[in-house]
């Protein structure tokens, strides 16, 4: 055995490396540079914390690592500890003794690996630490997790990330490794010019995580939509529900409970104290279902979250794929399930253009949001345009340098995904194909009554009235402008308001109509719809509106019963499922004892591999993935005596 394979197997209890997690460790390990894209739950902590223990038992001292998140800092260090590394944390959860005390252990030599956010590595204090391990050469690797959020065009982007190209320039012989899950071409390529990463190896792992099947639906009755997808195929399960506000996130998850679900909301509005409740309980329990803003989220370890469900549409496909990813991180089926709707896309446009961005920034925004919208309204496969977003084609490695070439010194911006054949069998539109229709002739008639409202009164209007004109409604508001004059009035009574919502929707995509915020005396304001160069193609008949017509809910591929064992657990046999079950049981009284959460004792796989093996010596129990040598020493008598109860 190598060191590294050693090490995946006598710590982290697991015979093989999975993707390109050998040549990446095997690289790192040996002191090189590099930048790796894998998705959540595709392993990327082994990246850093196998190359760690190697350079460690190496004689290299300790290895820092750069984490945004207090509870991912506490989980990881609680993993790391529980197989038998000695780890810690900086971080403000430490009193000033603790904090003390964790930095004697640093200077003694007695951490293999120390967790810290940026805003703490870039202190004088912390910095001193870090010369003070220099000059000794004990400064062994930096790791820089979610690197995402180095670059202005990330959708985490948080500005302390820029300040950590000092640590590069202060110790330029020390090897990093910065990690994301999400980064399409132009974000890598801010990623190496704000880390200075411009030796580094770029790993590429697919982006593809085929135990989730998208789902994406017109937006009705938002709440009821909801409820019924929980009830009838994750009744029971843990979920995250994401919501554009903080008032509507507390709307909802009172609404969820008086459903019967167990819901807690989470946002940036909350007391601190209160935030850390709820996720603890979100970590520690079966079953929560946490309603969110995004600021929720990002480095959640959490492996059994069978489903995240937004109810309304993100800011771009990074910020999709990133929380959809939460999902499912154990392998198992998952679902990614979202409604949206036209002002869905009218408010994420409204956000770009009312910013004070520069003109450059906002096109590139707009792009992104627009590749969103193709990726929900499009026909074909989801996961196909996903892919292809982020530079792969379905079935094929990710497009750029080959996997372990150099990173990228340039970009470019994101690349609409185009119709393929593929298709992946675990989507909506692959389940159950939409029928299409041609909107153009809508499209058209929708244009000529913006520009013929304007040109009566001078005014523009929201989607609703311009939608009673084409309609042809008489309403309060329609006779108050006298818009039942126009010769627009009523030209599509022939289409239902969801189809031209549809149409509005896919407007906005082409940039064939713009989103115009109008200020009122009273201090409120409003969004209207406004023409804009891109409507001229569209009204002269020179560009097309193919659209998904739209139905009726699907019935679900997979239900489950409330009453139906856990999806670990779906394939035992009765007896096997009973073991199962005891497993659960005392591994949440081990967890509750330690003040972790139960999956970083033992995840449910492989909980469901002993209670499947049925072990009655400690022989029985090696072998099985994630029983390292620590906890089996740790654990292994006292799962013996689960197993035999």
């Amino acid at each position: 055995m190598s060191p590294a394979h050693s090490v995946l197997h006598d710590v982290f209890g697991y015979e093989h490396f999975r993707g390109p997690q050998e040549a990446i460790i095997e690289h790192v390990s040996a002191g090189g540079d590099a930048l790796v894209l894998m998705p959540t739950g595709g392993g990327k902590s082994l990246c850093y914390q196998v190359p760690a223990i190697v350079r460690r038992e190496a004689g290299h001292g300790v290895t820092l690592v750069v984490s945004p998140l207090i509870a991912l800092m506490h989980d990881q260090v609680g993993a790391l500890l529980e197989a038998g590394v000695e780890a810690a944390f900086l971080n403000s959860t430490l009193d000033w003794p603790q904090t003390l005390e964790v930095e004697r252990r640093l200077a003694r030599g007695e951490l293999t690996m120390l967790y810290a956010a940026p805003e703490r590595v870039t202190t004088e204090r912390f910095i001193a630490l870090l010369d003070g391990l220099h000059e000794r050469g004990q400064l062994s690797l930096i790791a820089i997790d979610e690197a995402h959020c180095v670059s202005q065009w990330g959708h985490d982007f948080r500005p302390e990330y820029r300040q950590l190209a000092l640590l590069h320039q202060r110790y330029p012989e020390v090897p990093r490794i910065a990690l994301t899950a999400t980064a399409d071409e132009l974000t890598r390529a801010d990623i190496v010019a704000g880390l200075e990463l411009g030796d580094a190896r770029l790993f590429i792992s697919s982006f593809d995580r085929p135990n989730i099947r998208y789902r994406l639906e017109e937006k009705k009755e938002p709440l009821a939509q909801l409820i019924r997808f929980i009830e009838r195929e994750h009744p029971g399960e843990a979920g995250v529900v994401y919501c554009q506000s903080r008032k509507r996130v507390e709307e909802m998850a009172a609404a969820l409970r008086d459903a019967g679900v167990q819901a807690l909301p989470y946002h940036a509005g909350m007391p601190a104290d209160q935030r850390q409740q709820h996720q603890d309980r979100f970590l520690r329990e079966d079953g929560i279902v946490m309603v969110a803003t995004i600021a929720f989220g990002m480095g959640i370890d959490k492996p059994d979250v069978r489903f995240v469900a937004h109810l309304d549409m993100p800011k771009n496909i990074e910020g999709y794929y990133q929380e959809t990813g939460r999902a499912g991180r154990d392998g198992l089926p998952a679902d990614a399930w979202m409604v949206y709707g036209l002002q869905d896309v009218v408010n994420q446009r409204r956000m770009i253009d009312d910013g004070d961005a520069a003109e450059e920034f906002k096109a590139v925004l707009r792009g992104k949001l627009d590749a969103l919208l193709a990726l929900a309204e499009a026909t074909d496969c989801r996961r196909v345009r996903l892919l292809r977003y982020f530079g792969e084609e379905y079935g094929r490695p990710a497009a750029g340098p080959p996997q372990g070439g150099p990173a990228p010194s340039g970009g470019s911006e994101p690349r609409e995904a185009g119709s393929v054949g593929a298709t992946c069998g675990n989507c909506d539109n692959c389940l159950n194909p939409p029928a299409v229709w041609d909107g153009t002739d809508a499209a058209r008639k929708l244009l000529s009554t913006i520009y013929r409202v304007q040109q009566a009164n001078g005014l523009s209007f929201g989607a609703g009235h311009l939608l009673d004109i084409v309609r042809g409604k008489d309403t309060e508001k329609v006779r108050q402008f006298g818009h039942e004059r126009l010769s627009t009035f009523g030209i599509g009574k022939e289409y239902s308001d969801n189809q031209l919502r549809g149409v509005l929707r896919q407007l906005l995509a082409l940039g064939a109509i713009g989103v115009h915020r109008v200020l009122l005396d009273s201090g409120h304001s409003f969004d209207t719809l406004v023409l804009t160069p891109g409507s001229r193609p569209v009204l002269r008949g020179e560009q097309s509106v193919p659209l998904r017509q739209a139905t009726a809910q699907a019935t679900p591929r997979r239900t489950r019963r409330a009453s139906a064992p856990p999806v670990a657990a779906a394939n035992l046999d009765p007896d096997a499922q009973v073991r199962f079950i005891n497993l659960k049981a005392w591994r949440a009284e081990v967890a509750r004892e330690h003040n972790l959460p139960a999956y970083v004792i033992f995840h449910d796989a492989t909980l469901a591999a002993i209670a499947e093996r049925n072990p009655v010596s400690m022989g029985d129990l090696q072998g099985i993935n994630g029983m390292g040598a620590t906890k089996l020493d740790k654990y292994g008598e006292e799962v013996l005596r689960v197993c035999r109860a």
